[in-house]
């Protein structure tokens, strides 16, 4: 399938947003990741590397413009508050469960993203390549 036809099919689809933190070298220097999926089959659509700032998440909706998304269910956090138009948003822990559940699964799987733990990444950009290819190979299935 190309990817005019992919974009077609998911125009008007249901995104879940979260972001979830973790650390480079010390808790001190925080890292988030900002993931979103598609509500109805949990599919990985994007993610992006960052502060918890609202350039970042600007950064995020900029990736899934191109989905045509009608609806956004997030946690509330500030910044979908101030930059996802409040017709399109639904606030609220019973909306994003798959994402949650991705979360656990990533936390369980890379032991980087584990808050106690002896294995951790030593610079930022080590740190986005890991998680990053992770998530290519098993959310959006690329061979790397």
């Amino acid at each position: 399938m190309c990817r005019a036809e992919e974009l077609a099919r998911r125009r008007g689809l249901t995104s879940e947003l979260d972001e979830m933190w973790s650390c480079v070298g010390k808790k001190a220097n925080p890292r988030w990741l900002w993931h979103a999926i598609d509500h109805q089959s949990g599919t990985g659509l994007a993610y992006v590397f960052g502060r918890r700032q609202d350039t970042v998440s600007l950064q995020q909706q900029a990736l899934l413009a191109p989905f045509g998304i009608t609806r956004y269910s997030t946690d509330g956090w500030g910044a979908y508050e101030r930059h996802v138009a409040a017709e399109q948003h639904t606030v609220g822990k019973v909306y994003t469960q798959k994402i949650e559940s991705k979360h656990i699964n990533l936390r369980t799987r890379i032991k980087r993203l584990v808050r106690r733990t002896i294995c951790f990444s030593k610079t930022e950009h080590m740190h986005d390549l890991v998680i990053g290819l992770f998530i290519d190979r098993y959310e959006f299935g690329r061979l790397i």
